[in-house]
């Protein structure tokens, strides 16, 4: 029986609060402040987020999604992680075809979207200057994922989507999960454990992999075949 106490959830809702007031990485914020202000073209009606990104989904999450970072125009929009970009769009569409997600598309934070047995979070909250954020930054937020697995208590699965992911899971985890034993290399479809959760890693969907084939359809699809399976075992 799954486990979903009501203070998880509130507890959880405090965790997102503190994210989404923090200032640890005056250079992110920075960043992302200017990207709110100067816009997108193609978004220039849009009230950007421009804060740090907290988690989304259920309190219940037997998966856990960690990416890399809110895009600059996407959640460092929209306020919410995966939403209204290119990535967003891979990854919505696979949790609705999986039954993790009542609709296929996530274009704002006030679509109606609703996840089912999965929780996203990212390595880094807020948008980093050409997706990259620096090893201190990362550490900073490190935090953050030790609050959300302790609070996401029926967590089996992790997907790390991107090496940066992986590196960052393993480095806040291995310690107090791992039990010891050699970091796996990342690699698309790899799988590990770190203690009782299983692992397991994927190429990141964004464009630079998406269109320039490093990422299929067919190779995404096949990761949460793979994510479907494991649970069922």
């Amino acid at each position: 029986m799954s486990k979903a106490p009501k203070q998880s959830k509130t507890a959880l809702e405090a965790v997102r609060a503190q994210i989404t007031g923090c200032e640890r990485c005056p250079r992110l914020r920075q960043h992302c402040l200017e990207v709110a202000r100067v816009k997108k073209k193609e978004f220039r009606d849009w009230t950007y987020w421009g804060k740090p990104v907290p988690g989304f989904g259920d309190a219940k999450a037997r998966v856990w999604i960690v990416g890399l970072a809110p895009a600059a125009h996407g959640a460092n929009r929209t306020g919410r992680m995966f939403t209204g970009d290119k990535s967003g769009e891979w990854l919505y569409r696979a949790l609705h075809e999986n039954g993790f997600a009542n609709q296929p598309q996530s274009v704002s934070s006030q679509d109606g979207m609703i996840l089912k047995d999965v929780y996203i979070s990212a390595a880094a909250r807020c948008a980093p200057p050409d997706n990259k954020p620096t090893p201190e930054e990362l550490a900073n937020c490190e935090s953050y994922l030790h609050e959300e697995a302790r609070l996401l208590e029926n967590v089996q699965i992790i997907l790390a989507l991107g090496k940066i992911a992986w590196d960052t899971v393993y480095r806040a985890f291995a310690k107090t999960q791992h039990g010891g034993g050699k970091k796996a290399d990342f690699q698309h479809g790899g799988k590990t454990a770190i203690g009782n959760w299983k692992v397991q890693m994927s190429y990141h969907p964004s464009r630079q992999n998406t269109n320039t084939g490093r990422l299929t359809r067919e190779m995404w699809d096949g990761i949460f075949k793979g994510v479907q399976k494991d649970l069922q075992n």
